[in-house]
């Protein structure tokens, strides 16, 4: 006996625009399948959850399309995130916020709209001058992969001193991709570490904020209009966990 599992065309928040040509993304789609019960055990391994990795574990087992997790961006996965949770428990999202019930309509989130004059076709790197040094400097945007090894420094760094706090230096020296037509690893992390101004820092961050195509998951909170971000986590796609 033979079964058909239903699956799904989910529309990326890049529309594919900084996937090289040839890439599986490179059309602005993805396809994934219905939750399972298979899926179902995946949120409840202890051990994914303990690592933190419980996530990426689901989308990996839902993603139809044959892709490389690791060259996803961020955006583009967390599209993915909220189409799987529709798909598997509907678009009703109840959570508790600032002591209060609240209900987000998760079918309702829409792509944030994306100037792609900024973009260059097939390639994922922008250039941008810090307006304090007027230093140029290129940068890309961030994806699974850089994630996974930006949470992997940081870990290193919280073993060696369980104080230290480096998540937007580290964040950074990931992101920049070459300083003043310099592509070598280590002045790029020097220019991070010593030179960077905070102000340009500061500026840099709202830019790629700005350039960066992404769901909008943010809410407004009862009784306030203040639009705060949705709570993401194990219960997301699960409450009763």
């Amino acid at each position: 006996m033979s079964f058909t599992l239903p699956t799904e065309i989910v529309e990326l928040p890049s529309k594919g625009l900084l996937y090289p040509e040839g890439h599986p993304l490179a059309n602005g789609e993805i396809e994934i399948k219905y939750m399972t019960a298979k899926e179902e055990d995946i949120l409840t391994n202890a051990n994914y959850i303990q690592n933190g990795n419980v996530l990426d574990k689901l989308l990996e087992s839902v993603i139809v399309t044959k892709v490389n997790m690791n060259d996803i961006l961020i955006g583009d996965k967390n599209a993915i995130m909220v189409a799987t949770r529709i798909l598997g428990y509907g678009g009703e999202y109840r959570f508790t916020y600032g002591g209060k019930e609240q209900t987000v309509d998760l079918s309702q989130i829409e792509s944030k709209p994306i100037d792609e004059s900024a973009y260059t076709r097939g390639v994922n790197e922008f250039s941008y001058t810090l307006p304090s040094t007027n230093t140029l400097i290129t940068f890309k945007l961030l994806t699974h992969g850089d994630e996974v090894s930006i949470t992997k420094e940081l870990e290193g760094r919280k073993k060696v001193n369980k104080d230290a706090s480096s998540d937007l230096t580290i964040r950074l020296k990931h992101l920049v991709t070459s300083v003043n037509g310099s592509r070598e690893v280590k002045d790029i992390r020097e220019f991070v570490d010593n030179y960077l101004l905070a102000r340009d820092a500061r500026s840099l961050r709202e830019y790629v904020r700005q350039i960066q195509p992404d769901v909008d998951l943010t809410f407004f909170p009862e009784g306030s209009d203040t639009r705060v971000d949705i709570p993401i986590g194990i219960s997301f796609f699960w409450p009763e966990l």
